[in-house]
This record gives structure tokens, C-alpha cells and sequence, in this order.
């Protein structure tokens, strides 16, 4: 049976330790989905928007690097790591969604999921910021972990 890593015997929160486990490259992508009402898809021009607070999918790139770098002072238990690299894609599905991709990888002991989705999060959320003036009816839909490899086993999940 599989148990919480982040748990110690007591019951207490712990970050895992990865001094035993093998330095590899390790990768993951995360997606974010944000559902947008008609009105604000309409002012996409060239697969972005230029708002009076700049243009909304450069500055969501900018911020979810940011928050990828910082995903260690962000959640507690995760281990502060310098990535290797991060990269993140935001393109517009069916006029109605933009999708967020955040990929991110390092060479180490533990993996990079949390980056990835961190990432990914704060990218949807700028996005909802510089696009809620024309309408609050934005949904945040969903982020997941879209794969990783390394470490002790990989994940792809289907799309």
C-alpha cells in the first residue's frame, strides 16, 4: 500500500529525504485550462491580447517562470531547487479556451511536478487578472500534471 511521503511516523509534516536517491534528469509538464466567455475571446488578436496592462499571455509566461523558480518558497515542502530549465506555451483551443503548458527539468534528486504545476497556476491566474476587466465570468478549469520522466517511475497521461 502506498502511503503520504510528506508524513513521518508521528504524524508530522516532513520534507522526504533525497539523499539516498539517484541524481537524473528529471522533467515534467503541467496544464492549466482557462475557459473564456465569448466577449473576451473576441479580443484576441494574433493569438494574444494587448491590454492597457501590456500584452496578457507574455506577462502570464513572465509570471508563471517566476513562480516556477519560487515553488519551494510557495509550498512548504518542497525542496528549493534551481531548475535547469522552464518553459511555458499558451495557446488558444476552440476560440472558448486558452491552455497553458508548463515544462519544466532539472538534473537531480527529486522531480520538478510541483514546478510545473506552479507554473502553470500562476500563468492561468495572470491571465484571469489582466483579462477580468472585461468580464469576471473566467473559469480557471482545471491544472494537472500532464507527464514527468525520471525518478522512480514516469507518468503520461493521455490528453
Amino acid at each position: 500500500m502506498k502511503e503520504f511521503t510528506h508524513i513521518n511516523k508521528k504524524g508530522n509534516p516532513t520534507m522526504v529525504d533525497v539523499g539516498e536517491k539517484k541524481v537524473t534528469l528529471r522533467t515534467a509538464t503541467a496544464r492549466s485550462i482557462v475557459a473564456m466567455p465569448p466577449e473576451v475571446m473576441e479580443q484576441f488578436s494574433d493569438d494574444d491580447i494587448k491590454s492597457k496592462k501590456g500584452s496578457v499571455f507574455q506577462t502570464a509566461i513572465i509570471a508563471g517562470l517566476m513562480a516556477a523558480k519560487k515553488t519551494g518558497d510557495l509550498i512548504p515542502l518542497c525542496h528549493p531547487l534551481a531548475l535547469d530549465n522552464c518553459t511555458i506555451d499558451i495557446h488558444i483551443y476552440k476560440q472558448q479556451e486558452v491552455v497553458i503548458d508548463c515544462t519544466a527539468s532539472i538534473t537531480a534528486k527529486t522531480g520538478v511536478e510541483m514546478e510545473a504545476l506552479v507554473g502553470a497556476s500562476i500563468a492561468a491566474l495572470t491571465v484571469y487578472d489582466m483579462c477580468k476587466a472585461m468580464s469576471h465570468d473566467i473559469v480557471i478549469k482545471e491544472t494537472k500534471l500532464m507527464e514527468k520522466t525520471g525518478g522512480k517511475r514516469d507518468f503520461k497521461r493521455g490528453k
